[in-house]
């Protein structure tokens, strides 16, 4: 239940950024960051402009109709930035016929080949790369040459970029230095170096984000990072949030601890929801932010890790059988009974970041075009047809249970 709170019901405006539009005495204005602005197409982020809100198509980028159609309702419902993903040429070419059949502001993923940036960078307004993916394609080549590559056509066609850091993808290079333990430095760390390596060249039209699918240390990554780079734009988010309602809350959370300390500049909720239901990811974030403006909050900040939980990525164009979103639904159905044992389940729609984003969880499954990939932490149950993943994951879940119940 929504509770209000008068630390943070002192603390609103964050949507409009608008002095006039609110009782000072109620509502004083939240001193934001002071990030730097960097425009992307018509819409402007960064702390003297309202906190702009993302989404991503779900539907095969090849598929022009249908994509373009998503983007138009995510416009609809509210999207300033549409985000899709480019893992070819042809979804490439795709991006730039849809590119002419809409006035959105549109992001393009570019997903494991960097060089994708030349073909659709002069029809688009913003390019992100994930450091991570980087050592995916010429891998002989230092990352930053191709960092060098990549701010060369974001500047020559005026695109902003963002360093988009994932839990699950994070810079090898990076992970070594580290413990295993420490999830969050190196992802901080890969952030910073690219943030300098880009400041150093002369870029400055970029925003970074730092995502996980636990939202403390979403919340933690964030506030450290920004206490190094107060000048750079966040983008926030909790990767696989999951299906409603759960995603929503954990997105929540995550917002409602850091946009009410003035971090964060642009937001996105990542639900696990059929194509048609897209818009709910807009239509979540319009509505959190506004109760956070409100000082509509929740009184309990800290996600339950102590039972079950059950991660799943948004569904976005890399999913490569729609029956992944039916899966992640029976997934929380069938597993209800476990529900008082901390166990993590992840559910990840495609080959980017499933075999990575799974490693964490105590039972991952990620989807392939025909059959499942099944693990058990980082080590491999085999591929399972999708008829019958369900009583495979059952019969391991039980096991886990048994483990549980009698250690040892």
């Amino acid at each position: 239940m929504l509770s209000t709170l008068s630390p943070i019901a002192g603390m609103a405006n964050l949507v409009d950024n608008s002095i006039n539009q609110i009782d000072e005495e109620l509502h004083p204005v939240i001193e934001r960051n002071p990030t730097r602005s960097v425009t992307i197409g018509s819409v402007s982020i960064g702390s003297k402009h309202p906190i702009a809100i993302q989404s991503m198509t779900a539907t095969a980028t090849t598929n022009i109709e249908e994509t373009t159609a998503q983007v138009r309702a995510l416009v609809a419902a509210g999207a300033d930035v549409v985000r899709i993903a480019a893992d070819s040429k042809t979804d490439a070419a795709a991006i730039i016929e849809i590119s002419k059949r809409t006035d959105a502001n549109i992001a393009v993923d570019l997903q494991e080949n960097y060089r994708l940036a030349e073909i659709v960078a002069p029809h688009v307004a913003k390019l992100r790369y994930n450091p991570g993916h980087l050592y995916h394609h010429e891998r002989e080549k230092p990352w930053q040459e191709k960092v060098q590559y990549l701010l060369d056509i974001a500047g020559a066609n005026n695109c902003a970029m963002r360093v988009g850091v994932n839990c699950g993808s994070v810079d090898p290079a990076k992970l070594e230095e580290f413990v295993k333990e420490d999830s969050l430095r190196p992802m901080i760390e890969s952030a910073l170096e690219h943030c300098d390596e880009l400041d150093g060249r002369g870029f400055h039209q970029y925003c970074v984000s730092l995502k996980d699918s636990d939202p403390s240390k979403v919340i933690s990554a964030n506030k450290q990072f920004a206490a190094h780079r107060p000048d750079v734009p966040l983008h926030l988010g909790v990767t696989e949030a999951g299906l409603p309602p759960d995603g929503v809350i954990k997105t929540r959370i995550a917002f409602e601890q850091l946009v009410s300390q003035g971090i964060g500049d642009t937001v996105r909720v990542s639900l696990t929801v059929p194509n048609i239901q897209k818009p709910l990811e807009i239509e979540s974030a319009l509505k959190i932010l506004s109760d956070i403006r409100e000082g509509r909050v929740r009184s309990v900040v800290q996600f339950n890790t102590d039972t079950l939980n059950i991660i799943s990525c948004p569904s976005c164009s890399r999913v490569e059988n729609e029956s992944f979103i039916q899966l992640a639904q029976d997934i929380k159905t069938i597993t209800a009974y476990a529900q008082q044992y901390a166990i993590t389940i992840a559910i990840m729609g495609c080959r980017v970041n499933g075999p990575g984003e799974t490693d964490d969880a105590d039972l991952g499954l990620w989807c392939g075009p025909t059959y499942v990939n099944l693990k058990k932490g980082s080590e491999s149950l085999g591929q399972i047809p999708y008829d019958a993943i369900i009583p495979r994951l059952k019969t391991e879940l039980d096991i886990l249970i048994e483990t549980l119940e009698c250690p040892g």
